[in-house]
């Protein structure tokens, strides 16, 4: 199913991983609300038992997009892959913005988008930012605005995720295409910190370009993997994965703060499931190669010298 507005050329593309009918609506609507409406929309049903057509008909004439259905679904096991098969959709556009079918845009996201375009491009930026706000299943704020520095280096942005004083959900990213089809986003469990290691490197561990007059709205419903706490060990692995990853892969990047709150980080996730014998395994091993001899003894301490 593909609708078309007009043929003019469009800089942007809106992907949706679709899978949960219930907010679906809601999120087309936010689309359909655009004051901007040069953007085209993706979206790739992952073998979802809850069909979207009859609602799709309602926004024909209201904005472009194209449908498809997949036969397997893989987002139950790969959401990563879900998500690199729906960009694989993208025709022509430039940057993309991957959407939860959950989640909501400001009226002016797109209006913005192409208002602070020309000096993105400029700067040579990758990964521009949206403010953010979370919902709940009600559609009620349950969080205040998460605003950012118009331009902040990647590394100061997870400095502040890490501390706490700040919020980060894939929804509220543009990505140059270019550069997500060649870096592409990580495989780690339930695709948890995939999307915030994708803002790292698609930025070159670099300037994100942040644009504080919209609005992301993203939903905390209690039904999607943020919400829900029967993943806890799967969104374990995959924490220690992501900071492990980084500190292995770009310790010639990071300075020296970064550096020591990622480590900080990857021994709590460590405490926090530390009977996997294979991580004590992997955790040592990078240890002794960095030279964190006197790291190693204190976390050893910590542990109580005890695994079972």
């Amino acid at each position: 199913m593909e609708y078309r507005l007009s043929a003019r050329h469009m800089m942007l593309a809106i992907v949706i991983p679709y899978f949960k009918l219930e907010f679906f609506e809601e999120c087309l609507s936010s689309l359909a609300a655009q004051t901007n409406k040069n953007f085209k929309v993706y979206i790739g049903n992952d073998a979802s038992p809850d069909n979207p057509k009859p609602l799709l008909e309602n926004f024909n004439n209201r904005f472009v997009f194209e449908y498809k259905e997949f036969s397997e679904n893989l987002g139950n096991t790969s959401l990563v892959s879900q998500w690199h098969r729906c960009i694989e959709m993208v025709a022509d556009e430039n940057w993309i913005l991957i959407l939860g079918d959950d989640d909501v845009l400001g009226k002016n996201v797109v209006e913005s988008f192409y208002k602070n375009l020309e000096e993105v491009e400029g700067k040579c930026i990758q990964v521009i930012r949206y403010s953010s706000q979370v919902i709940d299943a009600n559609s009620k704020n349950i969080s205040g605005v998460h605003k950012h520095p118009e331009i902040e280096s990647s590394q100061e942005f997870l400095k502040r995720k890490l501390k706490g004083s700040t919020r980060s959900s894939l929804s509220e990213y543009c990505f140059k295409k270019n550069s997500i089809l060649e870096i592409k986003f990580k495989e780690f469990p339930l695709a948890w910190y995939s999307d915030l290691l994708a803002v790292l490197e698609v930025s070159n561990f670099q300037r994100i370009f942040s644009i504080n007059q919209a609005i992301v709205y993203f939903r905390l419903s209690g039904n999607n993997i943020t919400s829900r706490t029967d993943n806890l060990t799967s969104k374990n692995n995959a924490t220690f994965d992501f900071y492990y990853y980084i500190l292995e892969k770009y310790d010639f990047r990071l300075d020296p703060e970064l550096n020591n709150l990622l480590l900080d980080h990857l021994e709590k996730t460590f405490l926090d499931n530390k009977k996997r014998m294979f991580r004590w395994i992997v955790f040592t091993r990078f240890y002794f190669k960095n030279k964190y001899f006197k790291r190693y003894i204190n976390f050893i301490g910590k542990c109580g010298i005890y695994i079972s």
